[in-house]
């Protein structure tokens, strides 16, 4: 974003929605315009519950609204990151204006989470593909893409840490009361929107194996708008409510925070995918609870773990021994060192859009090694 708007031939349009404008989530759409963005469009889709219907419900509002938006703002190509069932919607809205898509991050999977489903079918609605690994732009390729239409640019999240000034241990201590201790862990947990078992239950098994912990600060982000999501809400506030010394609880960190406590910490702890792509980048171990993310490409710093608190311990412990920390000593990340983000606007200054709508379904010839030969 901030390489278009500085770019004089290109004009730089932000639509923020969903959570973004949800006090209960933060409203961090004041993070967007603290880092200097005019946010052209707010439309509100959010609703104030998370079950199916909601999330259905949400996706509705999502096409009505986002239709509306493209139609006011005429963009030449609409941008989307991910795999959210919003940005599923917005994107079907922009499939409906016939605007040519822009799709990053796509190609993964995450075997847990109706996500995985979201994201291919996004991936099928768009026209350009920018993949974080070759292994995801294999997969792009395989779902029938055209191979000149598929770049690997690795993750752009990677870009923030390499390139951002990143807090110190003080100036966090400072702003958030948090690293106090000597051993520290960064904890967010979703739920996994595919699995039986509900969110709560997993949950209350991880916060008995954290409860079990001492000498140890704890730092949870509450999670995002999913099925279930809000339920886990009132069970971090009890968690921290019994030791708030040594455990804090944020709606949102704000980006720079959550990226310089990352760094700080001994280990990430839950489901998300931050623990996946990004903490690789700081050598910092991750404890990946439950099938959320499974399919996804992995760093040697990710420990996997069933949901129970048996398995969760065990990993825990692996984790934070000091002989696994010291085998990450030369470790690289499977999604990229940056550069993402120069690479991905590269592609859309230059590439040309005259009949781009019109796309070849890629045959993969059955037993071929290589999908993109």
């Amino acid at each position: 974003m901030q390489g278009l708007r500085e770019d004089p031939q290109m004009d730089l349009q932000i639509i923020a929605t969903g959570m973004h404008l949800s006090p209960e989530f933060g409203m961090t759409v004041t993070e967007i315009e603290k880092d200097g963005f005019t946010v052209d469009s707010r439309p509100e889709i959010l609703l104030s519950a998370d079950t199916g219907t909601a999330v259905a419900k949400t996706m509705g509002l999502t096409l009505l609204s986002i239709g509306d938006e493209l139609k006011r703002l005429q963009p030449d190509v609409f941008v989307v990151l991910g795999d959210r069932f919003e940005s599923f919607a917005a994107t079907a809205a922009a499939t409906a204006c016939k605007l040519p898509i822009a799709h990053i991050h796509g190609g993964e999977t995450t075997i847990g989470a109706m996500d995985e489903a979201f994201r291919h079918s996004m991936t099928k609605m768009a026209h350009l593909h920018f993949t974080s690994t070759e292994e995801y732009r294999r997969r792009v390729i395989q779902l029938g893409e055209e191979p000149d239409r598929v770049f690997t640019t690795g993750a752009p999240g990677i870009d923030s840490i390499k390139e951002m000034a990143l807090l110190s241990r003080e100036e966090l201590q400072q702003r958030l009361d948090i690293f106090r201790l000597d051993r520290n862990l960064m904890v967010t947990f979703h739920p996994a929107t595919l699995d039986r078992a509900s969110a709560v239950s997993q949950f209350r098994e991880l916060l008995k194996a954290l409860g079990a912990l001492r000498d140890t600060g704890i730092i949870l982000t509450r999670p995002n708008a999913d099925s279930g999501g809000r339920e886990l809400f009132q069970m971090i506030d009890d968690f921290v409510n019994e030791r708030p010394d040594d455990r804090k609880a944020f709606v949102s960190m704000g980006h720079l925070n959550y990226l310089s406590a990352m760094a700080m910490a001994d280990a990430v702890v839950g489901n998300s995918s931050s623990g996946i792509i990004e903490a690789p980048s700081f050598r910092v171990p991750t404890v990946n609870i439950g099938d959320r993310q499974a399919g996804r490409v992995r760093a040697p710093s990710v420990v996997d773990c069933a949901v129970d608190g048996a398995s969760i311990r065990e990993a825990l412990r692996k984790a934070l021994s000091p002989e696994f920390r010291a085998s990450l000593g030369s470790m690289t990340n499977p999604y990229g060192d940056g550069g993402a983000s120069r690479k991905i606007k590269a592609v859309l200054e230059d590439f040309p859009l005259e009949g781009i709508l019109k796309k070849r379904f890629h045959d993969v010839p059955v037993g071929q090694g290589e999908a993109d030969r």
